[in-house]
């Protein structure tokens, strides 16, 4: 293996709930009825969840809506664009959070 990361877990994912069945089952009954159609499209969803996906960073999640995004017509543009979205949002969400910094060191006198 070359990374931490199994590729091969995430075709896993279903049996998370092995030991936990009854909450496992709500989970994915709630995470199907999200990504169906509703006031935003499955194609919509998958798109957000792709830019939330590089916002947390995880590997299968990326992986997951890469590939859904793909089966639901988006193209490799969109995409990227959907990625420079998210890596504004987490910018602009780590320079704000400097504002708490120059805060507690005003406070401080420093």
């Amino acid at each position: 293996m070359d990374s931490y990361y199994d590729p091969e877990d995430l075709a896993k994912f279903p049996s998370i709930g092995e030991h936990s069945g009854e909450l496992a089952e709500r989970f994915f009954e709630y995470y199907g009825a999200v990504f169906e159609d509703g006031a935003l499209t499955a194609r919509e969803k998958a798109l957000i969840a792709l830019g939330v996906s590089h916002a947390v960073q995880c590997p299968y999640c990326i992986e997951s809506y890469t590939k859904s995004c793909l089966s639901k017509g988006a193209d490799v543009e969109q995409l990227t664009e959907v990625v420079h979205v998210a890596s504004a949002i987490k910018g602009g969400a780590t320079l704000v959070h400097g504002l708490q910094m120059r805060k507690i060191a005003d406070k401080l006198g420093m």
